[in-house]
């Protein structure tokens, strides 16, 4: 058991948004608890910050999409720390495929892994936090829900509009229970596996033709909201969507 808060982080031992929302929130105080598909990676990042902080982190392997085991991991929390304060709901997948020509597999996957799995890990989550009366939800979408455009594909974005409206309705569900959900809808994040996709000319030009502010998301930037919405200055937010784009895409 801890009195220090505890933060439920998906997908969180990758090269890019969640590993940072992970760190920051370790460097902000909370116990975080890493989980991800990839095993390996959630021990090593445990390892990093148990280091750093000189206590233990709980890293799990978990795929979201499997409600089960996403309850046996809020089950081990709740064994181990006694509480769970902040689910960051991290986990995503994608395949652009056209419309016409998409595979129902890739359809299925990804509803499954972004929307469904946002879904599991809220709905074993919740219970926890409203027997505290306490608690917060953070679900990362993206530009996506709302942009038209050929981007990003039509079942991500479909995946990430639902996220909006889950999170809409689950904030007004649970804000008598004193738990506060709220959306971050990231737009282009640079990060080490985009960089094996794209040349550097095309971020160049992102930075120079779309955002605002000259520059490209780092997942620092999505890290530094999060940070915030969980934080208790941030007590009369809930069911909101915060976009970090560089103003390329704002939300209203």
């Amino acid at each position: 058991m801890t009195e220090r808060k505890v933060a439920l982080v998906t997908a969180a031992a990758g090269a890019g948004i969640g590993a940072a929302i992970a760190r920051q929130l370790a460097d902000d105080g909370f116990d975080v608890v890493i989980t991800d598909a990839h095993e390996r990676r959630c021990g090593e990042l445990a390892s990093e910050l148990s280091e750093k902080h000189g206590r233990e982190f709980l890293s799990k392997p978990l795929d979201v999409t499997d409600f089960d085991a996403v309850g046996t991991v809020v089950q081990k929390i709740m064994e181990q720390h006694g509480r769970l304060d902040v689910l960051v709901n991290n986990a995503g997948w994608n395949k652009l495929e056209p419309v016409a020509e998409m595979s129902r597999e890739t359809w299925l996957r990804c509803l499954d892994v972004d929307l469904n799995g946002t879904f599991n890990c809220m709905r074993q989550a919740l219970p926890q936090m409203i027997e505290r009366r306490s608690g917060v939800v953070i679900n990362i979408s993206s530009i996506a829900a709302w942009e038209t455009s050929t981007e990003h594909g039509a079942a991500y974005s479909a995946a990430k509009a639902g996220i909006l409206a889950l999170t809409r309705v689950a904030a007004a569900e649970n804000g008598k229970h004193g738990i506060r959900v709220n959306c971050v809808s990231p737009g282009l994040i640079y990060n080490d596996f985009l960089r094996k996709i794209y040349p550097d000319e095309f971020f160049e030009g992102y930075a120079e033709n779309r955002s605002l502010v000259g520059r490209v998301g780092q997942p620092q930037d999505v890290a530094d909201m999060v940070s915030y919405l969980v934080s208790d200055k941030a007590g009369y937010i809930t069911g909101e969507v915060f976009t970090v784009s560089g103003g390329v895409s704002p939300h209203a």
